[in-house]
C-alpha cells in the first residue's frame, strides 16, 4: 500500500506540459506587418480616431505577437511611439498663452488618460505575460512615467507649471477668485504621477512661499491690529488653508500648512501676543472676554508650549491680584465683603476655565494653586471664612432655597480647601457657631446640620465631633428646662423666667468665666436651678456663663411708655441697678457688678451712644465711654416698637490682644497632634532621621495645617525627655523609638 502511493506522488511530480516538437514556420514579415497595424492603431487612438478600430482585432494581433515572442519589438514599439506622441503634446501645450496654459494641460491630460485606457487595454496580453517575466513597466505606469518625463518635466513646463500654481494660490489669498476644479485636475495629476512629483514639483515649493507669505503677513498685523484682532485674522487664514487643501490639494498636505500657519503667525508671536498693552491675556481675563479666551486657547493650542505659555501669564496675573486682594487695609475692614471678593474671583475665573480654556484641567489646577498661594498670605483669611459662614447663617441666607444654601456653603467649602491652616478655622467656627446656637440666631439647623457634613466630609469625624456635641448640647438643654419647670413650678412663683443651656465644657469654645454680680431677683433663681440640677445628675458642675446670656426685660419710661427690652445678661445687670438709683458713675456701675471693664465698656457704650436704643443718657455726651462718664435713666427714651433689641457693641473681627489669644490657643492645641503624629511615625518605622521625621510629620498633618519644622524640633525634644524616644549613639541625627 505505502509503496504504490509514492510511486503515484512521484509520477504526479514528474507530470509537465511541453512545447510542440515540431516547428511553426511564420513569414518572415508578420512581426513587422502585425506592429504597423498597432502602431496606426495608436496613433488612431491619439488623434481621438478610435471609433473606427476594431478592438477585437487589435487584441488578438497584439496576443500573436507576444505568443510567438515578438513582445520585445511590441513594448519598444510602444515606447518610441507613445513618446513622439509626448512630444508633440508637450510642444502644443508650450505654445499655449497665458490663462490657457493649464486649461490646455488638462486637456491634454485627459486624453491621454483615455488613449492609455485603451491601449491598455489592446495590450492587456503582452500585460500579463511579457511585462512580468521580462521586468518592465506596466502599459499605465509606463504612460504616467513618459508624461511625466516628456510633459511635466519638460525645460519649458516645468517651472512655468510650478509658477502658475504658486501665482494662483497667491491671488487666492488676496481677494480673486480662481479656477478652483481647474487646479484639483492639476494637482491630482500631480499626485496621480507619484507622490514624489506632486511634492517635488508643487507641495514643497508652495510651503516655502507660503511661509514667507505668512510671516510677511503676521508682522505687518502684529504692529497695526490689538490682541483679538490679530487672533481673528490668523484663525481666519488657518481656516482658509484647511479649505484650500479640501478643495484642490492632497489631504496629507494639511498638516503641513497648517503647521506653517501656526509657527509663522502663532509660535512666532507667542510672547509678544499674551503681553500686548491693553489688549493682551491680562486685559481679556479683567474684561471677559470669553470669545478671546477661546479663540487664543484654540490657537495656542496647536502649537508647542502655546498653553504653558497662557497658563504661566494667568498664574502669575492670578497670585498678583489676589495678593493685592488679601493684604488691601480696606477691604480688611469688613472680613464678609473680603471673603465675598475671593468667591466672585474664583466665579469669574472658574467661568473664563469651563468658557473658553475647554475646562482644561491643568488650568483649573493653577487657577487652584493660585488661590491656595494668595489666601494663605493673610493670616486671618480663617476667621474671615469663619465670619463670612457667620454672616451667611445668622442672617445672609434668610429665605434661601435648600439649593441656594446649598451653592454658598460649597462656594466657601471650595476656600476653606484651601486654607493650610484648617485647625485655625476650625477654633473660630466653634466660637461663632457657639454664638449663634446660644443667641438663637440661625437661618436654619438644617443650613448648620449641612455645613458640618460637608466639614465632616473634607476632615473627617475627628473635626466636628466637637461642633456635633454643640448640638445634642441644645436638645438635652430643651429637655432639662421643660423637666425643671415640671417639677419646680410651685416654688418658682411668679418669679423671672429662666433659660438654662447647659454646655459640656470639652464640646464649647473655653470662655474666660469672669464671675458678675447677677440682680438679687434672677440669682435666687438660678440657684434653685442649679439645686434641681445638681440633684438629678451627680458628679457635675456647674459654672454660670454670663458673658453669653441674654435677657428680656420690661422697662417704663416717662410718660408711662413702656417697652419690653431685648438685652444681654451683663446689661440687664447694668439697667437693673437704675430701679434704685437715677444717675451711677462709671466707677459705680463696675464696683456693683463687676463686669470686665472690656465688656462694660461696650455694654454701657451700647446702652446710652446708639440712636434709637439710648435708654441710658451720658455725661459728657461722646461717642467712647471713659471712667469720669456718668450714668442716668434716659426718661425721654421713645420708640415706635414695642420690644426693642438693643445689641452689644462689638467688634466683628477680634481684637489685637483676643487674636493672640486665639492664635496661642491654636498653637497649644497643636502641639499633642505634633506629638502623636511623631510617635504614630516612629512606631511604625523604629528609627528615623530628622529631615524625614519631619517630612512624614507635615505629610500626616497638611489635611489640618502645616506644622513649623522648629515647633517640630521642640516636640521631639519634649518626647526625648519622657523617653518616648532616644537619639541613637553614633549618629546624632537619627532618632530610636522606645516601647
Amino acid at each position: 500500500m505505502n509503496s504504490q502511493s509514492q510511486s503515484q506522488s512521484q509520477r504526479r511530480k514528474n507530470f509537465k506540459i511541453e512545447a510542440f516538437k515540431h516547428k511553426v514556420e511564420l513569414d518572415p514579415k508578420y512581426a513587422e506587418r502585425t506592429w504597423k497595424v498597432l502602431e496606426h492603431a495608436i496613433h488612431e487612438i491619439y488623434n481621438n480616431n478610435a471609433s473606427r478600430l476594431s478592438f477585437e482585432e487589435l487584441y488578438r494581433s497584439a496576443y500573436n505577437m507576444v505568443l510567438h515572442k515578438y513582445g520585445d519589438k511590441l513594448y519598444s514599439g510602444l515606447v518610441a511611439t507613445m513618446t513622439a506622441h509626448l512630444n508633440k503634446i508637450a510642444k502644443s501645450v508650450e505654445s499655449a498663452q497665458g490663462g490657457l496654459f493649464l486649461e490646455k494641460l488638462n486637456h491634454k491630460w485627459a486624453d491621454h488618460n483615455k488613449a492609455l485606457q485603451m491601449i491598455r487595454d489592446i495590450l492587456m496580453y503582452m500585460d500579463r505575460s511579457y511585462v512580468p517575466t521580462s521586468h518592465k513597466t506596466p502599459v499605465h505606469e509606463l504612460g504616467l512615467n513618459l508624461w511625466r518625463d516628456h510633459i511635466i518635466h519638460s525645460p519649458n513646463i516645468q517651472a512655468r507649471l510650478q509658477d502658475t500654481l504658486l501665482d494662483l494660490v497667491q491671488r487666492e489669498r488676496t481677494g480673486d477668485v480662481i479656477n478652483r476644479g481647474l487646479m484639483r485636475n492639476i494637482t491630482k495629476m500631480l499626485m496621480d504621477l507619484g507622490s514624489s512629483v506632486y511634492q517635488d514639483d508643487f507641495e514643497k515649493p508652495f510651503l516655502d512661499v507660503s511661509a514667507s507669505f505668512y510671516s510677511g503677513e503676521s508682522q505687518q498685523f502684529i504692529e497695526c491690529c490689538d490682541c483679538g484682532s490679530y487672533l481673528k485674522k490668523a484663525e481666519r487664514r488657518l481656516n482658509e488653508e484647511m479649505e484650500r487643501v479640501s478643495h484642490y490639494l492632497d489631504a496629507k498636505t494639511e498638516v503641513k500648512i497648517t503647521s506653517v500657519v501656526e509657527r509663522e503667525m502663532i509660535a512666532n508671536h507667542m510672547q509678544r501676543l499674551v503681553h500686548m498693552d491693553n489688549s493682551g491675556l491680562v486685559n481679556m481675563l479683567i474684561d471677559d472676554k470669553y470669545d478671546d479666551l477661546s479663540r487664543m486657547y484654540s490657537l495656542f493650542k496647536r502649537v508647542p508650549e502655546g498653553l504653558s505659555t497662557i497658563r504661566d501669564v494667568m498664574t502669575s496675573y492670578l497670585r498678583e491680584r489676589g495678593r493685592v486682594l488679601v493684604t488691601d487695609t480696606e477691604r480688611l475692614k469688613d472680613p464678609v465683603e473680603f471673603v465675598q471678593c475671593l468667591l466672585n474671583e474664583k466665579d469669574k475665573h472658574d467661568k473664563i476655565i469651563s468658557t473658553a480654556f475647554n475646562n482644561d484641567k491643568t488650568f483649573q489646577n493653577a487657577l487652584n494653586s493660585s488661590f491656595e498661594y494668595f489666601i494663605n498670605l493673610n493670616n486671618r483669611s480663617a476667621e474671615f471664612i469663619s465670619l463670612y459662614l457667620d454672616d451667611k447663617l445668622r442672617k445672609g441666607l434668610k429665605g434661601a432655597s435648600e439649593e441656594e444654601v446649598e451653592v454658598v456653603l460649597d462656594k466657601v467649602m471650595m476656600l476653606f480647601r484651601y486654607l493650610q491652616e484648617k485647625d485655625v478655622f476650625e477654633k473660630y467656627y466653634k466660637q461663632h457657631l457657639a454664638k449663634r446656637l446660644l443667641s438663637g440666631k440661625t437661618v436654619s439647623d438644617d443650613a448648620e446640620r449641612s455645613m458640618i457634613v460637608k466639614l465632616k466630609t473634607e476632615c473627617g469625624y475627628q473635626f466636628t465631633s466637637k461642633l456635633e456635641g454643640m448640638f445634642t448640647d441644645m436638645k438635652t438643654s430643651e429637655d432639662t428646662m421643660l423637666d425643671f419647670y415640671a417639677k419646680q413650678s410651685a416654688e418658682l412663683g411668679d418669679g423671672p423666667t429662666l433659660a438654662v443651656q447647659i454646655l459640656t465644657t470639652g464640646s464649647w469654645p473655653t470662655q474666660p468665666t469672669a464671675a458678675c454680680n447677677l440682680p438679687p431677683e434672677i440669682l435666687t433663681v438660678c440657684e434653685k436651678f442649679r439645686t434641681y440640677y445638681l440633684g438629678t445628675h451627680s458628679g457635675r458642675r456647674l459654672t454660670w456663663q454670663t458673658n453669653m446670656g441674654t435677657a428680656d426685660i420690661k422697662a417704663t419710661f416717662g410718660k408711662g411708655h413702656k417697652h419690653e427690652l431685648n438685652v444681654s445678661t451683663y446689661q440687664m445687670c447694668v439697667l437693673m441697678l437704675f430701679n434704685s438709683a437715677d444717675g451711677l458713675t462709671y466707677r459705680e456701675i463696675e464696683q456693683a457688678t463687676e463686669i470686665p471693664a472690656l465688656d462694660l465698656k461696650r455694654c454701657l457704650q451700647s446702652l446710652a451712644c446708639v440712636k434709637g436704643k439710648n435708654v441710658l443718657r451720658k455725661e459728657p455726651m461722646s461717642k467712647d465711654i471713659s471712667e469720669e462718664d456718668v450714668f442716668y435713666f434716659n426718661d425721654k427714651f421713645t420708640s415706635k416698637f414695642v420690644k426693642v433689641k438693643i445689641g452689644t457693641v462689638v467688634a466683628q473681627k477680634e481684637s489685637e490682644p483676643e487674636k493672640q489669644e486665639t492664635r496661642q490657643r491654636v498653637e497649644e492645641d497643636r502641639k499633642p497632634q505634633i506629638e502623636a503624629a511623631i510617635v504614630r511615625i516612629m512606631k511604625s518605622r523604629r528609627v528615623l532621621d530628622h529631615n524625614s521625621i519631619v517630612a512624614e510629620v507635615t505629610k500626616q498633618l497638611q489635611s489640618r495645617f502645616l506644622p513649623n519644622p522648629v515647633v517640630i524640633k521642640k516636640r521631639i525634644e519634649s518626647l526625648i525627655e519622657r523617653e518616648f524616644l532616644e537619639r541613637d549613639k553614633a549618629d546624632r541625627k537619627l532618632y530610636r523609638y522606645l516601647a
